[in-house]
């Protein structure tokens, strides 16, 4: 007979909800009726050290946990700035916003006992202060010009000019292969702590969006607001539904991607076509609906003109969609054959101002190759592949 585990009840059962896995999953994972998980949550009967061992891995806690005499102090929840009627939180999002808080609390804690110095601009403005103005502190702080991207690829000199100011940029769109996240739950969040500030972007949207999202959870840091955002849209109807932090930082967002000096002299200000007006965003790395909002908010375009505009970007946005799905389904095929390099998707997901972080850490001897193993979810043996992506 298996040994059993000893574990204590509450803890079980408080792991599983806090990862926000329903019994009949939780059951699933370790082939078992949902009366008998159950029993081992209601101190019935106890689970054999390998089921406890798969649940611990599933909730993603360690096995040791299971055994302490009380619930153990987690990670507190982020300030949640969704809508009220959002999507609820799921596992993904719960193991995500928990991964990057201990990888946060980690590297702020090493920075801070070493003295390190605050990062300047975190909490440098509040919600009271101008957007244009906090805009324009943005873009000059991280030396980006939106009138001469140097990289071709927005979103990336975005990232790079961050990462270069000590802002941790994570990015990724699922835990594992079989549990990803939910745009609809979770499209970013910022932690705006004043040594080691996170921003994580969820990658399951095109890259326009994601550089919004980005752009608004820079925000969020220059605010000092820590929390969860989703539908950031710069096109939002029924304001009183949202958060006043999140529409400020979506304010933030169009006036640092899509200034208005810059979007004044452009050639497209008589906006005669949506191609033109495709054209314009594709250069500033922003959807055709954002630029369109812009030019309404300030007024360089009618409302009625407008609408006229937007019913051809949206005609334009569907043959988009049927070429996404038909590219993604390539890609799908493609990745079934090999699938993108696992080392460059944790690279982005770690940051790679993090992932380097650590691995200094660990050549220099300063933590143990578990700990660093565990920081970056690779095994050390992998330490090399992992650091090459470092240089691509």
């Amino acid at each position: 007979m298996a040994d059993k585990a000893y574990i204590t009840p509450s803890i079980l059962k408080w792991a599983r909800e806090s990862a926000r896995m329903t019994d009949e999953v939780a059951a699933a994972k370790v082939s078992v009726s949902i009366d008998k998980l159950k029993a081992w949550e209601n101190g019935i009967s106890q689970p054999t050290i390998n089921q406890a061992q798969i649940l611990a891995k599933a909730y993603k806690r360690p096995f040791a946990l299971f055994f302490l005499s009380e619930i153990p102090r987690d990670f507190q929840p982020l300030q949640d700035f969704r809508k009220k009627d959002s999507k609820p939180l799921g596992t993904a999002s719960i193991f995500i916003i928990r991964e990057i808080q201990q990888k946060q609390a980690w590297i702020s804690e090493v920075y801070e006992e070493d003295k390190e110095n605050k990062i300047p601009f975190v909490g440098r403005f509040s919600i009271n202060d101008n957007p244009k103005a906090v805009a324009k502190d943005i873009l000059e702080t991280l030396g980006i010009n939106p009138a001469n991207y140097k990289l071709g690829n927005p979103i990336k000199e975005w990232i790079d000019k961050a990462e270069s100011n000590g802002i941790f940029i994570s990015r990724s769109s699922f835990i594992h292969t079989r549990l990803k996240l939910d745009s609809d739950e979770i499209q970013g969040f910022a932690i705006a702590d004043p040594y080691a500030p996170f921003v994580f972007i969820n990658t399951e949207d095109w890259p326009a969006p994601q550089l919004f999202t980005l752009v608004h959870e820079l925000a969020h840091i220059w605010i000092a607001e820590t929390g969860i955002s989703n539908e950031i849209d710069p096109e939002i109807t029924d304001k009183d539904k949202f958060n006043p932090v999140e529409l400020f930082c979506n304010e933030v967002a169009a006036n640092a991607l899509i200034p208005y000096d810059i979007i004044t002299n452009l050639e497209t200000h008589t906006f005669s076509s949506s191609k033109e007006i495709y054209s314009a965003s594709k250069h500033l790395g922003v959807s055709s609906f954002a630029f369109l909002i812009r030019a309404l908010n300030i007024n360089l375009l009618t409302f009625d003109k407008y609408r006229k505009l937007k019913h051809e970007a949206d005609i334009e946005f569907k043959a988009f969609l049927k070429k996404e799905e038909e590219r993604k389904a390539k890609q799908k095929i493609k990745e079934n054959k090999g699938g993108p390099n696992p080392y460059l998707l944790q690279l982005n997901k770690n940051s790679r101002l993090f992932t380097q972080t650590v691995l200094d850490a660990f050549r220099g001897g300063f933590i143990e190759p578990t700990k660093a193993s565990s920081l970056l979810n690779v095994q050390v043996n992998k330490f090399a592949k992992l650091e090459a992506q470092l240089y691509k």
